[in-house]
């Protein structure tokens, strides 16, 4: 393993092979397994230095965002570490295997529902705890919390990053910091499915309408300290969440599904 002070100079790894285009959907999550397996294939080594956003991104004809959302993924595995000014390098080897589902999730429209069914039962006891102990200023940020998804909405945006912000937010209100690593862990496989259905919400204001609602509802259920209401409208919402991704053909046996499967539209 290289020393700090090594890795803190080291250059990213450079290839005389050209780097694969990414052109399929998903493409944050591709990313992420292309450099995973750079990692596990030892062409990346712990201690080397990730190439920038900006190199990443033209390396492989992707957005930076797309970029940005890759390298959270493989923050989250405790595959890559960030030093503040320096950049983002391969982690050391972990002592304790880092929790992963098969890699087949990310193509299967089954499995969305598995996590939408762990996300559930996570979110009901965190938003139970939540309601236990939030602090006045943690509360606050639930509120501002809301307040930027609305806006992203409102800007034209689809509003995801700051959806799952919120129960982020809500997760660490709990004081329970492994919460917050388990709802960052599981982001990576529902984005995309979130993205589908915020674009069936623009088309059904009534959708979205009841999204806001459900936020409203559970934000209020914490601040008010009431851990059973809090607990019951965190399940509720997932469990609509899970309705909603069936009217926008994301679950297994739905027309729009198989149409996905397709891969049209």
């Amino acid at each position: 393993m290289a020393s700090p002070a090594a890795a803190s100079s080291a250059t990213p790894l450079q290839t005389d092979a050209p780097a694969p285009r990414l052109q399929a959907s998903r493409l944050s999550d591709r990313l992420a397994a292309l450099l995973a397996e750079q990692v596990v294939s030892g062409a990346l080594n712990p201690g080397d230095r990730l190439p920038t956003e900006q190199q990443l991104s033209e390396r492989h004809g992707v957005s930076r965002t797309v970029v940005r959302e890759a390298v959270h993924q493989l923050k989250s595995q405790g595959l890559l570490i960030s030093r503040q000014g320096s950049g983002v390098y391969v982690a050391p080897p972990a002592l304790n295997k880092p929790l992963a589902f098969d890699p087949t999730v990310l193509e299967s429209l089954e499995a969305v529902t598995h996590i939408v069914e762990v996300r559930r039962a996570l979110e009901g006891e965190i938003a139970a705890l939540a309601a236990r102990r939030a602090t006045r200023a943690q509360i606050a940020g639930l509120r501002r919390a809301l307040r930027a998804i609305e806006a992203a909405v409102a800007a034209g945006g689809d509003g995801v990053e700051q959806d799952l912000a919120l129960h982020r937010a809500i997760a660490e209100s709990t004081g329970n910091p492994q919460f917050g690593r388990l709802l960052g862990f599981l982001e990576q496989y529902l984005r995309e499915a979130m993205r589908v259905t915020r674009g069936n919400e623009a088309r059904h204001q009534g959708f979205a309408d009841a999204v806001r609602d459900e936020h409203r509802a559970l934000v209020e259920a914490i601040a008010a300290r009431d851990e059973s209401g809090a607990r019951r409208i965190a399940m509720g919402h997932m469990e609509k969440a899970a309705q909603r991704l069936e009217v926008a053909g994301m679950l297994p046996g739905t027309k729009g599904a198989a149409r996905s499967r397709r891969g049209t539209t």
